[in-house]
């Protein structure tokens, strides 16, 4: 909005004020509006689920609708976009509606919801974007019929919105390595030259998570609930499909991947095939390292985040040479 009426000379500048802006609006809105969000009830199945009972949860309303302002106000606005914020929104309610819920979603309600989002994420991509897939480690790009790559869009995107969820259940766990995993592709963007305006879209998404983990760090004083996860997982994959190679979701993601998908892999397996997985595994992994290995809260994001960084340089060292 205001992006459009600043001279292209004061734009780097409006570029910085609205970073700045979305950060003190998440800090000064959490600071203000924490109190009013709804309480956790405590997680009766995960370690130390317990100790999270009475805090307020849903916080990712705050953070989401402070990047959407932020990014609606300052930053170069195109339809495509702007659909992308309002699913992302869309996404952040769902999840906020469970969250502020007496009896909590079922599985196959948020699932349905997901799918939903999901569909709509896949067909906005496919108006404004090919349907190529490059693959970067071989210097390659194959076309694919775009049935076939909105139902593969739809597959990443659901899964992506439901790993980050599931990875949410330790203080600045999931918003940490979320950080990590966007500033990654935001990286790669740049060195694909792909992403477009998008890419300053990380950056705000970027900035209004850390506000949020101003209060999140350990021992926090509010958690993002579903409101947050969902919205986070969403935006991951948008964004990694604006980059034009949605492949390296996997190395960008994977300690995501790893920490919730694993849960998800354990419980399709056993609840719709009677197959055993992982028995002797506690999924999520953060809830195994902390009970089983004896890690903190504090290694445990750490360590977390120490691998998916290693990772995550690698991925960009390659892509680059």
């Amino acid at each position: 909005m205001l992006y459009s009426l600043i001279a292209e000379e004061f734009q780097p500048i409006m570029a910085f004020l609205a970073i700045m802006i979305a950060f003190i609006a998440t800090v000064a809105a959490t600071a203000n509006l924490g109190d009013m969000l709804p309480r956790d009830a405590g997680r009766e199945f995960a370690h130390d689920g317990k100790l999270s009972a009475g805090k307020p949860r849903g916080a990712g309303i705050i953070f989401v609708f402070a990047f959407a302002v932020t990014a609606l106000l300052f930053a170069p606005m195109k339809p495509e976009i702007v659909i992308y914020i309002a699913l992302i929104i869309v996404s952040m309610m769902t999840g906020f509606l469970d969250d502020a819920a007496k009896t909590p979603w079922g599985e196959y309600r948020k699932g349905i919801l997901d799918l939903c989002v999901a569909s709509l994420v896949a067909l906005t991509y496919l108006k404004y974007n090919p349907s190529v897939i490059e693959l970067t480690f071989f210097d390659m790009q194959i076309n694919i019929p775009p049935v076939i790559f909105g139902l593969l869009t739809v597959v990443l995107v659901w899964a992506s919105v439901n790993v980050t969820n599931c990875s949410d259940g330790v203080d600045g766990l999931s918003g940490t390595l979320t950080i990590i995993t966007i500033m990654t592709i935001y990286i790669l963007s740049g060195i694909l030259n792909k992403g477009g305006d998008f890419t300053f879209m990380i950056l705000l998404f970027a900035v209004c998570i850390l506000g949020y983990l101003w209060f999140n760090a350990t021992p926090s004083k509010l958690m993002m609930g579903d409101a947050g996860s969902r919205a986070m997982g969403l935006f991951i994959s948008i964004a990694i499909l604006k980059t034009g190679a949605p492949l390296l979701y996997i190395p960008v993601a994977i300690v995501l991947i790893l920490d919730g998908g694993l849960g998800l892999i354990k419980v399709f397996l056993m609840r719709f095939l009677k197959i055993p997985f992982m028995k002797n595994i506690r999924l999520p992994l953060h809830d195994h390292v902390r009970k089983v290995w004896g890690w903190s809260n504090t290694q445990t994001v750490y360590r977390f985040a120490i691998i998916q960084i290693i990772v995550s340089t690698a991925v960009i060292y390659a892509i680059s040479m």
